[in-house]
């Protein structure tokens, strides 16, 4: 099936095209943006506090997205899956878990703004690595549990990229999707919400806030909100009413999140725009002496 050359049904030559060149300048644009940000991070000694940790951690699972919608690029221009079953299995793993991880930690990033700003207390190192590892672990719970029998990873309709499997629509796959949906999206937005909701009622009339207080919130929406729909109506409704052009529409919004974060919590800090200008100019300056 999706090991196969021919064209997956619902799809012309040039809309598999398409997908896989958008799909590739998303990765592309996810990676490059992202990896600025962790070697910024990893360059610049004034960025390694607690709450950077919190965008750092952002940073890497948004790199763990963008790599997901890379392989599904390839595979899409060659217009087949080459991995196999195994493959499939191991790539909406991978990208279930960095999904995961990427909305909890924007949720972190938000709780970690709050107590900033809220409660004028420096954000601690341990709070903010056991934040981390909290975030990684409970993402990577949750991506385990299709491969262990409690939802299932499958080819999408294009058939040259895997994620959970919403076509069954049975008790297994309604139960997986309800309880990692509360924990995973719903639990996420709502701190997300309520923690610049706060900051803003407790902060923003002295006009003293430098963080966007509605753009996190609605990325979380925006972003990962066409996927939500989708499962949800997945599992009220037949699902195969929907054209296979429609349901890659919510994957094709969801890899553009990497980029959009990156332009929101690191090129949006000046602190992390001049620790990149440091990188880059450390960087070309060694290449300057290498010649």
């Amino acid at each position: 099936m999706a090991e196969s050359r021919s064209l997956p049904r619902g799809f012309g030559e040039l809309e598999v095209l398409a997908v896989g060149t958008v799909l590739l300048v998303e990765a592309l644009a996810g990676l490059s943006l992202n990896s600025l940000t962790i070697l910024s991070f990893c360059k610049s000694p004034e960025l390694r506090t607690p709450s950077h940790l919190l965008v750092l951690s952002l940073a890497l699972a948004d790199s763990g997205v963008s790599l997901n919608a890379l392989v599904a690029a390839t595979s899409s221009l060659l217009r087949r899956w080459p991995y196999g079953a195994d493959g499939c299995q191991a790539h909406g793993f991978q990208g279930f878990a960095a999904a995961l991880a990427s909305i909890c930690s924007s949720a972190a990033i938000a709780w970690g703004r709050y107590h900033h700003y809220c409660t004028r207390c420096g954000l601690a190192w341990n709070t903010a690595v056991s934040l981390v590892i909290f975030v990684w672990l409970s993402s990577a719970f949750w991506a385990a549990l299709p491969l262990l029998g409690w939802g299932h990873y499958d080819y999408e309709p294009l058939g040259t990229c895997c994620t959970l499997d919403y076509s069954r629509g049975d008790r297994n796959f309604i139960s997986f999707l309800f309880t990692m949906a509360f924990f995973n999206f719903l639990l996420p937005v709502f701190i997300t919400l309520t923690s610049y909701r706060l900051m803003e009622q407790k902060v923003g009339k002295t006009g003293h806030l430098q963080v966007n207080t509605t753009l996190p919130a609605r990325m979380l929406l925006l972003g990962w909100g066409p996927y939500a729909l989708l499962y949800l109506y997945a599992a009220i409704v037949d699902v195969a009413s929907i054209s296979p052009k429609l349901q890659m529409v919510p994957a094709l919004i969801a890899k553009m999140v990497p980029a959009i974060n990156a332009v929101n919590y690191a090129l949006g800090s000046e602190m992390v725009r001049r620790g990149i200008w440091q990188c880059l100019s450390q960087q070309r300056n060694e290449w300057d002496r290498a010649q």
